[in-house]
């Protein structure tokens, strides 16, 4: 299954169930068993959009695209900036 086959298959099976579209996809790693992939979704909608709360889900493919699990990880307002270098 190609990159583009697992994103699809991810983003399409999480929307399902969860009943949402995703704002944007952040990662997508081939492993041993598959795929996993970070897909962010709206969880609360705020006005001005910039204080929505996001968050963010790991998702597990197979080798032949069907999922194999979810979790939500962290949780964060739409203005919050990711600072990975810690400076």
């Amino acid at each position: 299954m190609s990159a583009a086959e697992a994103l699809r298959g991810a983003v399409e099976q999480l929307t399902e169930l969860l009943g949402r579209a995703p704002e944007t996809v952040s990662a997508l790693t081939p492993t041993e068993t598959g795929w996993t992939a970070r897909i962010e979704f709206v969880e609360v909608e705020r006005v001005p959009e910039t204080t929505s709360v996001l968050a963010s889900y790991e998702v597990a493919l197979g080798h032949d695209g069907h999922l194999l699990g979810y979790e939500r990880g962290k949780r964060y307002t739409r203005a919050q900036i990711d600072d990975k270098d810690g400076g």
